[in-house]
């Protein structure tokens, strides 16, 4: 019994110190090409090294981490060919997405962004954090109410992409996109399936010139 509950605790310590790192490396705290040392990174987590050892090996194995050519573990860096090849992916699947998510997210969901967008657009200087969240949410909701978990899965990994390359740029806008995320809301509370579709086109597309303007 104890070595069951030993595994389960080491199982979630690994978990959580994944999705730490995974959270430091989506927010560019842990910046593309910086050495990741196990060691250093346990002590700073206050974890044993097995869980971190698991979580760095996950992340090796998602293409996060990589090594470099002295075989030193680093973080991976996202050039603008890698992010534009992950926009391009995401322009391939998520009006789809958008399109088939009519029919399956909730009215409650969609209450819940719109009022986060709410939130975002009343306030004049708003937490960069919140709207990197809400963008999330709303992104990942449509995947998943797609009803199609391979598409879904796709996006996110796509999403994971951009999300590094975006946020290493300099902030271009305060909140950004808030006017085409309101479009994509729109057509999903009236179920219309086509109008979320050309809506998440606009966005995607708006979300693409505003990188290559700025880059």
């Amino acid at each position: 019994m104890d070595d069951r509950m030993n595994d389960a605790e080491n199982e979630s310590l690994a978990e959580e110190t994944y999705r730490l790192l995974l959270a430091d490396i989506l927010s560019a705290r842990l910046a593309g090409g910086s050495v990741v040392q196990q060691r250093r990174l346990a002590s700073q987590r206050a974890v044993s090294r097995s869980p971190m050892r698991h979580a760095l090996s996950r992340l090796e194995g998602e293409g996060l981490l990589v090594r470099n050519e002295k075989g030193v573990l680093c973080v991976r860096i996202i050039t603008l060919k890698d992010y534009l090849d992950s926009l391009s992916m995401r322009m391939l699947l998520e009006p789809s997405a958008a399109a088939a998510a009519v029919a399956n997210i909730s009215a409650e969901e969609l209450k819940a962004l719109s009022a986060a967008l709410d939130g975002i657009e009343a306030d004049p200087d708003p937490d960069p954090e919140l709207v990197w969240r809400f963008d999330d949410a709303l992104h990942m909701s449509i995947a998943s109410g797609s009803g199609n978990s391979f598409m879904a899965a796709t996006i996110g990994e796509m999403r994971r992409y951009t999300t590094i390359f975006e946020r290493q740029m300099p902030v271009v806008r305060a909140k950004p996109g808030v006017a085409e995320h309101r479009a994509i809301l729109a057509a999903l509370s009236e179920r219309d399936s086509e109008a979320a579709r050309q809506a998440m086109v606009r966005h995607l597309d708006a979300v693409r010139q505003g990188v290559l303007a700025n880059y």
